[in-house]
């Protein structure tokens, strides 16, 4: 199959998939893995149709996707052959450390760690199944589940959810206990976080 634009969704192997970020919330893809454990064969073809990834290609016509990490991860550790992506843009014509400025001038890359250390791009993981786990980034998804805050279209925003928590809370051995959740959904609608996207506080 050819990658260029008149082929704009293909059907990648998750495992071949170049991710843009770091770090994923382990127990999200879990999460994820047991509801795909769940569904029957008709359900699995339908979230897959639902899911698309978004992806660009890059140099050497590699697929690096802008979103949905955590689901592509767990379709790989769940044996899916294929999943559909739909290319936004085709930068395979750049070299490599011109493709990754562009990519952060556009908000599709996130280089920083799960300390939240900003790295270079050279320490983007080059699959799926090597990005490192960050616990806040876990508790920042589970307190927008919870209503802290609403999902909001602001690239990465729960990255910048988790580095709030991460400077204000510890996790014990990065375990998101109910108390944790407690603590962390009352700093969410404090002022102290209005500045973040998605906050659903209120003025006092």
């Amino acid at each position: 199959m050819s990658l260029g634009v008149r082929h704009p969704l293909l059907s990648i192997a998750p495992g071949k998939l170049r991710p843009t970020q770091m770090t994923v919330g382990r127990a999200e893809v879990s999460d994820k893995r047991s509801e795909w454990e769940k569904l029957g064969k008709k359900k699995r073809k339908d979230l897959l149709a639902q899911h698309c990834f978004p992806g660009v290609l890059g140099p050497k016509n590699q697929v690096f996707i802008v979103d949905h990490h955590h689901l592509g991860l767990a379709l790989y550790e769940e044996g899916v052959k294929e999943v559909p992506v739909m290319i936004q843009r085709d930068f395979s014509w750049l070299e490599l450390p011109v493709f990754w400025h562009t990519m952060e001038f556009n908000r599709w890359a996130h280089p920083y760690d799960q300390h939240g250390q900003r790295q270079t791009y050279d320490a983007i993981p080059k699959t799926l199944k090597d990005m490192a786990d960050d616990p806040f980034r876990t508790l920042a998804a589970r307190v927008r589940l919870a209503g802290g805050y609403s999902k909001d279209a602001t690239p990465y925003s729960e990255f910048l959810w988790a580095d709030f928590f991460r400077r204000n809370m510890k996790l014990k051995n990065g375990n998101v206990t109910p108390k944790v959740l407690q603590d962390a959904l009352l700093m969410a609608h404090a002022h102290d976080t209005a500045y973040l996207p998605g906050w659903s506080g209120q003025i006092q």
